[in-house]
């Protein structure tokens, strides 16, 4: 961090920025108690999530093109951390909901045994969001406007439109 930023932000009745993340060149929050929600930079930083305290990273964006974070499992071994990886593409036409109960019940058994999960795509702001937003549906029994709303206090996501209209047709389909 840069020496006054911090001086700076206070006689200025700003929060300061939070350290961690301009020392790790990460961006990631936690969105729910274990869930944790970033982009490329949080998710290839083993270092950082071991500060965490996470156990679990869902990539939903796995793969080495543009658009893509390149990890698997093996990039994870020497920390014992668990992965599952989705190759989406931040795409309306992408058919991320069939990947929905996966990745609830990849994130439900890592918070049952009391683990903390990463959920990272290139930017942290609509493949995984996404993924966040189902579990909180599926798992928790929000509606896609409550599990958006969640996401949104702790961090921006704007997931797009194809991957919006697949939430409003899981919330259809829970509710009825």
């Amino acid at each position: 961090p840069l020496p006054g930023v911090a001086l700076l932000a206070k006689s200025h009745g700003l929060k300061a920025p939070p350290t961690d993340r301009y020392s790790y060149g990460v961006d990631c929050d936690e969105v729910y108690p274990g869930i944790f929600v970033g982009d490329e930079g949080a998710a290839r930083n083993k270092h950082y999530l071991r500060g965490l305290g996470v156990t679990h990273v869902l990539n939903a964006a796995e793969g080495p093109q543009f658009g893509q974070v390149d990890t698997n499992q093996a990039f994870y071994d020497s920390h014992a951390i668990s992965y599952l990886g989705l190759r989406l593409v931040d795409i309306p036409q992408e058919d991320i909901a069939a990947h929905f109960d996966k990745c609830a019940d990849f994130i439900e058994d890592c918070l049952e045994h009391n683990g903390k999960v990463l959920v990272n795509c290139r930017m942290g702001m609509s493949r995984s969001a996404t993924i966040a937003i189902a579990y909180l549906m599926i798992k928790k029994g929000m509606t896609v406007d409550d599990g958006l709303r969640t996401l949104r206090m702790n961090r921006a996501v704007r997931p797009n439109n194809g991957f919006l209209l697949q939430l409003v047709q899981l919330d259809a389909k829970l509710r009825s």
